[in-house]
């Protein structure tokens, strides 16, 4: 039996505080009122002081209802039932489906052990050049998409999901428009990739601690899913929302609130979802692309500052495009050597060349003269733009390659390129 507490002393925002023995942390609690029940997740232990957040929010509950502790922490049910299916924050279906009950698990586990991980190796298409040519994102690979609001981020990573090749699609979804929500659920099924996609979605109309639940939730399934083999990409957005949801609830805890208000813990909190990144030894992987935006367009701002520490480079969405200065992807020298000889020399080429004709741009918005090279510079970097930049292009890694070669031959003659004579002969795309 589940001891019932009738000892509610307080209720601050969606936090309330009951005296009780023998909870654990992040154990889940059941809330009874007159008018129903509502589920709530024990965050902070002080003695027998418990806090625990209240899933639906505190509205309605008084220091006479009761709570009964379950003796767990939070779950959810796993396994190929979900593939299709839509749930909101606490797991509960959004698509009018049945309510799952099997194979369940518990959510917010720790990382997998290191002796249990291999290096890397194989690569993620997903038919963006920018990334696969330039950045290429790798199985395991956990990656953030910093932003501003207003950049397409959430079309990037509904096309990511539509041409990513892998088995599992898990999409987080943390104070989303509805619209937004429509936006992923009616693009991946036009293109017949819901098939094979898990969406847990936290909109911004409901309860903010729901919206702590959902990396949780996401990556435990993603979890389950590796370790029968399969290659599962998990897409959070925007982990800006969720460190907000946590600010929020530190807040109302009445924590000493750390740099522009957010826990002293923000680090600690983000690790603990990244690091969930994994390709186990023996089974499938675990890769995270998580939309980040940046307040201000600034990268200091806490939640990107701290995401920098902890993943493995970035994507830097700007303008429309995903801007090749600012993007890194540390892991792309893992498979890019393996994808096709030439890839690492179209990638430094194009890059180098790239960032001259950025330079012969600011020249000539300072009218200095322009020579036959700038000329040529000028040219390359249209193309590049158009032909590589654009998220409207859509085309495999090796046709993008040769689309590189391509440019190259437009603008240069192949000594201007600084490519070796080797590589030259093999793929010259040249009259």
């Amino acid at each position: 039996m589940h001891k019932v507490y009738t000892d509610i002393i307080q209720i601050a925002g969606d936090v309330i505080t009951v005296e009780a023995e023998g909870v654990g942390y992040m154990d889940i609690a059941e809330v009874i009122t007159r008018h129903g029940s509502s589920m709530a997740q024990v965050i902070r232990l002080d003695e027998k002081r418990v806090s625990l957040q209240v899933f639906a929010g505190s509205r309605g509950i008084s220091t006479r209802d009761k709570v009964r502790f379950l003796g767990h922490p939070m779950r959810i049910a796993s396994g190929d039932d979900l593939m299709g299916r839509i749930f909101n924050g606490s797991g509960v279906p959004l698509d009018k489906g049945p309510l799952l009950t099997d194979n369940i698990i518990d959510i917010g586990g720790p990382p997998v052990n290191p002796t249990k991980r291999i290096i890397p190796d194989k690569m993620v298409r997903t038919g963006i050049p920018m990334i696969d040519v330039f950045n290429s994102l790798v199985e395991s690979q956990k990656l953030p998409i910093f932003s501003i609001a207003g950049e397409p981020y959430n079309e990037l990573l509904a096309r990511i999901a539509i041409q990513a090749e892998v088995d599992v699609i898990i999409l987080g979804g943390m104070g989303l428009k509805h619209d937004d929500y429509l936006f992923f659920r009616d693009t991946l099924e036009e293109h017949g990739a819901l098939s094979r996609s898990i969406f847990f979605i936290h909109t911004a109309s409901n309860p903010t601690v729901e919206c702590l639940l959902v990396p949780d939730i996401s990556l435990a399934v993603a979890e389950e899913a590796a370790l029968r083999g399969k290659r599962v990409l998990v897409l959070l957005t925007d982990m800006t929302n969720f460190s907000d949801a946590l600010k929020e609830v530190s807040i109302t805890m009445e924590q000493v609130p750390s740099n522009r208000g957010y826990p002293g813990d923000l680090y600690s909190q983000l690790a603990a979802r990244y690091e969930k990144a994994v390709d186990f030894d023996t089974a499938g992987s675990i890769t995270i692309l998580a939309a980040t935006t940046m307040p201000g367009d600034d990268v200091t701002h806490p939640v990107p500052d701290n995401t920098g520490y902890i993943t493995e480079g970035q994507f830097y969405l700007k303008g429309g495009v995903i801007e090749p200065f600012g993007s890194l992807s540390r892991l792309k020298q893992q498979v890019n050597g393996k994808t096709r000889d030439d890839h690492r020399t179209i990638m430094d080429t194009m890059i180098q060349l790239f960032a001259s004709y950025r330079e012969t741009v600011e020249k000539q918005s300072m009218g200095f003269q322009m020579s036959s090279w700038d000329r040529k510079l000028l040219k390359y970097g249209k193309l590049f733009e158009k032909n590589m930049m654009s998220l409207e292009v859509n085309i495999p890694l090796e046709e993008a390659l040769d689309s590189g070669w391509e440019i190259l031959a437009e603008c240069f003659t192949p000594e201007e390129t600084g490519v070796k004579k080797s590589m030259i002969e093999k793929h010259w795309r040249g009259k």
